[in-house]
Order: C-alpha cells, then structure tokens, then sequence
C-alpha cells in the first residue's frame, strides 16, 4: 500500500500535513521490536533456570514464587513494552524507530500514558490469529490505516522525518533572550508549546499560503495567552513564535 498524505486541523484550526505510514512500514517496526521482547524473554529464561538451580540447594523451596514472579515479568514485558517505549520516546519503540514512523493523536498531537497503554491493550486482539491478521484486515478497510487499538484510543502512525529534516531550524537569533525572560514564556503549557515546535519543523511541507495563516492564527493564540501587545511583536510571526520557543527551552520548566 503506498504512503497517503494526511492534513490534520488542529483545534486552533492550524493544519499540519503528514504522511501515513503502510502495512509494509509498520510490520518492519512490529518484526524489530517482538525480536527484541524474543531476546528478553530468552534472557529471561536463562535467569529463571539459574535461579531454580539454586533454589534446590537452598534450605526453603521458594520455586512456586520464583515461578509467579517469572510469569509476572514476562507478562509485563508483553503488554508494557510498548506502550513504555511509546510514553518515554514520545510515540516510538526501537522498532518504530527503525522504520522511522512515530504515533500521534488524530489531533497532530503526541499521545500521552492512557493513550499508549489503550491502543496497546488492543493489540492481543489485533494479532488474532497470531500474525496481526485482524489488525492486518483493519488497516485495509480504512483510509488512514488504523488497527483496532488505533481507533479505540483515537490514534495514528504517521512517517517520521529524517533527523535532519526534523530538527527544528531558526532564522532569528538566539542572543535576544540570553539575558533573561522577554515574553514570559515559561507561562505557556507544554501543549502549546509542543504546537508551535510541530508547526516550525513542518513548515516548508506546507503551502505558501496556508503557511502564512497558520502563523498567524498560532501567532495570535500565543501573543493572547501571553498578553503581548500585536505591535510589541516581531512583524514575522514565525520569528516571533522561533523567540517564544527559544524562551521556553531556555526556562526551568523546559525538560
């Protein structure tokens, strides 16, 4: 299936396009990370023989609780890995990193903890029978390539750019606010802030035009929050939300 370009408008009515990422894409990441859960579960083996071994020479049997806790983590690595790899690596585990494709909301937004831990609760049923056979069927049946546990916690998996690509560039300079807070910045939430790095790393995807509006639309959302006066703003919005972002990053609350 070839890749499908995506337009999503955001709740502040910015659109942000992406490319979707196919079956072909999604099995590398899946193929990448069950060898790695393999490895673990083979590791974990090996400990569980090991420490068997050691429990007979003990003077108290502690084999049943040895045994329960081995069940436990194996279970753990089955349904945790991923949605802790997607949590912590903002929508990636290895495997997707791999492939280079990332989850997102349906909104342009990164998930969060229940969204990860929903859409991977779902994957017990995506792989019936065993070779993600549901999962496989459901993506075909819909125009965004969505499995079950997609469309239960309202997510996508979309291309991610290169490194290169992706890496947030300037045009403005960054001396302005060395010496301190210059929009107060750090009152922005991570959401918005998480808004204005997406639309920065995509413009040049986006039409002219769109561009432009999009701009102003983030531009004036943010100067409102702010309460910045419209004229006590750079004339170019994108510089202006470049220094808000800047700001950010260089505050305490950025991590």
């Amino acid at each position: 299936m070839a890749t499908d370009k995506l337009t999503i408008d955001t709740p502040e009515q910015v659109h942000l396009e992406f490319t979707l990422a196919n079956i072909g894409s999604r099995f590398m990441a899946v193929l990448l990370d069950t060898l790695i859960q393999v490895a673990l579960y083979i590791a974990l083996g090996i400990i569980l023989v090991a420490v068997l071994r050691i429990d007979i020479w003990s003077s108290r049997n502690y084999s049943l609780w040895i045994i329960a806790i081995y069940i436990l983590v194996n279970f753990s690595i089955y349904v945790g890995y991923y949605a802790t790899f997607e949590v912590f690596w903002r929508g990636q585990t290895p495997g997707k990193r791999w492939a280079g494709i990332r989850v997102i909301k349906d909104s342009g937004r990164p998930i969060n903890g229940m969204e990860a831990i929903t859409r991977n609760a779902l994957r017990i049923v995506d792989q019936i029978p065993g070779i993600y056979a549901v999962g496989i069927v459901t993506m075909l049946l819909n125009s965004r390539n969505k499995r079950l546990g997609d469309f239960v916690a309202g997510t996508l998996v979309v291309h991610e750019k290169k490194d290169k690509e992706s890496e947030l560039f300037f045009n403005t300079s960054g001396a302005r606010i060395e010496g301190g807070a210059l929009y107060q910045a750090g009152k922005l939430s991570i959401q918005e802030i998480e808004l204005i790095e997406t639309f920065l790393s995509r413009r040049l995807d986006i039409p002219p035009e769109v561009r432009k509006q999009n701009g102003v639309r983030i531009a004036e959302m943010i100067g409102s929050k702010l309460g910045i006066d419209p004229a006590a703003r750079p004339p170019d919005n994108e510089n202006f939300l470049e220094l808000v972002v800047r700001e950010f990053r260089n505050s305490a609350r950025f991590r």
